[in-house]
């Protein structure tokens, strides 16, 4: 089946069958789930049977968003195609948002003829579902068979040919960004009539990935500007190639390639032009669960559907109900995995380098974005395990910026002052006195406005200076034993939170170092205030062993507190003058021609 044109049976496929790939996650259950007699043979790319066995694909990767494909694409015809061999009953199984319970399965006998898919009409299905909704179907052998595909198709045309430019942005990452451009060539290889449709953009900005272009695959070598940079660098080459769309994707392009082709024909049928595909993603600990499944920002940060389980038929359903809504205003979808409509694109990406440009995109653009199952990126490490005298630097320069040039975000002064207080009376608790100066510095410079920003595109004298501050919150080898524990304040105890909440984690305690708790945490606890109450000495322990300790000081406490009030008393008196320079800047440094003349093209 071609990529717009119809099939020799007049149907255009809108979604196939995903199996796992052992090289993204270990787990087979978001997949499908098997019973009795069933194996899933990945050598052969099928699902063997004995007789009685089960495969059932209600779970994440494999379940069929109705309500979504009905709502955004005016979906009105459908058809299952199943590819094998043997005899079957058929399963065919609904889920509604506004029924309490599943409908009553539609069951039929099929034979499957290697010679010949077996076709299920499903138009009645799709006429009688309003609102949110999911398909998923099952197969119970009746003697020995094996099932070799299995695809949702409609009679409907696609609307359009998305032309679908897929940039990468890589620094340092050699082997990683090889292996993406491999799975990515060895795909169109496998599916030749997508190739027309798809071209992937390498930007290098290490200037060391030594990739060779090929008629799929182009490489450029880029200046170091971070994310922004490198993504404001794909999505003009993108343009430059008259696409019509572009993804943006990590480097390791940790998503399966159906799920590409997933985006993409939900792109070609979608009735609004300006229709964008979020994808969501999970983290190395728990890759069967939903990290985020797109986020919304305000003030922080708010990821949806954090925690669901992709194994689980009634998890995967509610996440596809409760995403089958309109998002807010205040919706982004992040650059690990998100595919736009270039002539909906108004502004380029900021240069915050690194961390938070995902998040400016999605709130200066009226995108109708959509997350489709399947439809993800596998995070190799842990976000929590990501956190920096850098990170916190980026993230609270970004987070007031977002408020202070997008005028939809507007908070006002007050507002404005509570996000520097929010990140830095979360590092004051936790005794992270180093996180603390980051983060005035950071509160400064984004005082300063965005030709701050466009000064300092590369980051390397903030990477500098950071890098210089980094001493008791540095990771390093350590083969002593582990610092003896002292609990003194029980943080799951009220009382002591309350005190502890009330003292500033015992700030306002004379001698609390005398006498606080003293505990040691993983690192991926990092950031949860509660296991830190009460302790004026904490040591974290990262998955290699390494390590480092902050202990309670009240000097260094207070003078940080002193400079994040001095900035705040900034922030309050000339409000009006830094918002308004924020505005104009924004605009101004998120021009292609702005990008064009950074960059040196």
């Amino acid at each position: 089946m071609t990529g717009t044109a119809a099939g020799p049976d007049g149907l255009h496929l809108l979604q196939s069958l995903i199996l796992p790939e052992p090289a993204l996650t270990p787990d087979q259950d978001p997949y499908l789930r098997l019973k009795g007699a069933a194996e899933l043979d990945l050598d052969h790319g099928q699902i063997t049977f004995a007789p009685g066995g089960e495969a059932l694909f209600d779970v994440y990767f494999n379940i069929f968003s109705l309500g979504k494909w009905r709502k955004h694409c005016a979906l009105r015809d459908l058809h299952l195609q199943l590819e094998g061999q043997g005899r079957f009953e058929l399963v065919i199984g609904r889920a509604r948002e506004d029924h309490d319970a599943p409908d009553q399965p539609l069951i039929r006998t099929i034979t499957l003829d290697k010679a010949a898919p077996c076709l299920v009409d499903l138009s009645t299905v799709v006429a009688e579902t309003e609102g949110p909704a999911v398909l998923w179907f099952a197969l119970r052998a009746l003697g020995d068979g094996y099932l070799a595909g299995a695809a949702w198709q409609t009679a409907q045309a696609p609307r359009r040919a998305p032309i679908l430019a897929l940039a990468i942005t890589t620094f340092r990452r050699e082997a990683s960004v090889a292996r993406s451009v491999a799975r990515f060539e060895n795909f169109l290889q496998s599916r030749p009539d997508m190739a027309p449709h798809l071209h992937l953009l390498v930007v290098d900005n290490g200037q060391s990935a030594g990739l060779t272009a090929t008629d799929h695959v182009t490489p450029f070598d880029n200046a170091n500007l971070g994310g922004a940079g490198g993504f404001a660098r794909g999505l003009i080459e993108a343009r430059h190639r008259g696409a019509s769309h572009c993804l943006f994707m990590d480097d390791d392009a940790s998503v399966h390639m159906e799920s590409v082709e997933r985006t993409w024909r939900f792109l070609a049928h979608a009735v609004d032009d300006s229709t964008a595909v979020a994808g969501a993603m999970s983290i190395a600990a728990h890759k069967w669960a939903i990290w985020e499944n797109g986020a919304l920002f305000n003030r922080h940060c708010i990821q949806l559907e954090i925690g669901t389980d992709l194994r689980d038929p009634a998890e995967v359903a509610e996440l596809d109900f409760n995403s089958t809504a309109d998002v807010a205003h205040n919706f982004y979808g992040g650059w690990w995995y998100f595919a736009f409509p270039l002539a909906h694109v108004r502004h380029m990406p900021f240069p915050f380098f690194v961390r938070g440009d995902d998040i400016s995109f999605g709130l200066v653009h009226d995108f109708n974005t959509v997350t489709l199952p399947g439809v993800m990126s596998f995070q190799d490490e842990d976000f929590a395990n990501k956190e920096s005298l850098q990170t916190l630097y980026l993230d609270l320069r970004s987070h007031l910026a977002h408020h202070l040039a997008i005028p939809a975000m507007e908070i006002g002064r007050l507002g404005s002052i509570r996000i520097a207080w929010w990140f830095f009376l979360r590092s004051l608790v936790q005794c992270h006195y180093e996180s603390l100066d980051a983060l005035n510095l950071s509160f400064a410079d984004a005082l300063e406005g965005p030709d701050f920003f466009a000064a300092n595109a590369d980051m390397s004298a903030r990477r500098a200076k950071l890098t210089s501050m980094r001493r008791d919150e540095a990771w390093k080898d350590d083969d002593s034993p582990l610092p003896e524990t002292r609990i003194r304040f029980d943080p799951e105890r009220r009382l002591p939170r309350l005190l502890m909440k009330f003292t500033v984690n015992g700030h306002l305690l004379p001698f609390f170092h005398l006498y606080g708790n003293r505990i040691t945490l993983d690192a991926g606890l990092r950031g949860q205030i509660r296991r830190t109450w009460g302790a004026t000495r904490i040591t974290y322990v990262n998955e290699t062993g390494q390590r480092f300790t902050v202990t309670h000081s009240k000097r260094h406490a207070l003078s940080a507190a002193w400079t994040a009030i001095r900035l705040s008393w900034r922030l309050w008196r000339h409000y009006p003058d830094i918002r308004d320079n924020w505005r104009q800047g924004y605009d101004r440094l998120t021009t292609q021609a702005w990008w064009e003349k950074t960059l040196g093209l």
